[in-house]
């Protein structure tokens, strides 16, 4: 039996293909039509539909829980590194390294050999000796770092 997520996930991707690559939901009656509630299309969107996995999600506040889902277009390994590097802000944790280097894997930005080597450089076993106050903002520079390493 699939999981709920891996069902929502596929709703909104056949209603993405549908419309073209970009589609506007409602959050509240699609947890209806998948007999859920509304925070699980919330979490599906923030784990399944995010830029690093190929989506913008653009929501508006007080449109009843609309939401608009978009499919960007596949970029060459440079331009996601880029996007990447960007995405990662001034601090990172554990595991959102690990979620950006999948996706960056998956994508075929980076080998799987350099993700594993990036994720033990940003490991918390490699960071350690880091006070927890500023391992966070370590780990994403020693990240960025790594990536832009990989672009050179």
């Amino acid at each position: 039996m699939a999981r709920l997520v891996d069902v929502i996930e596929a709703m909104i991707k056949e209603m993405l293909d549908e419309q073209g690559g970009q589609t506007t939901i409602n959050r509240s009656a699609l947890a209806e039509q998948a007999n859920c509630v509304p925070s699980q299309i919330t979490y599906v969107l923030s784990t399944r539909f995010s830029s690093g996995n190929g989506y913008i999600v653009e929501s508006r506040r007080g449109g009843g829980g609309q939401i608009t889902i978009t499919r960007i277009e596949p970029m060459g390994a440079d331009d996601y590194l880029r996007a990447l590097i960007a995405a990662v802000g001034d601090d990172l944790t554990q595991s959102q390294a690990r979620t950006f280097l999948t996706n960056a894997v998956s994508t075929g930005a980076i080998t799987a050999k350099e993700g594993q080597v990036i994720m033990a450089a940003v490991s918390d076993r490699a960071l350690a000796k880091i006070d927890t106050d500023i391992r966070s903002v370590v780990r994403a520079d020693i990240f960025k770092n790594a990536l832009l390493g990989l672009m050179i």
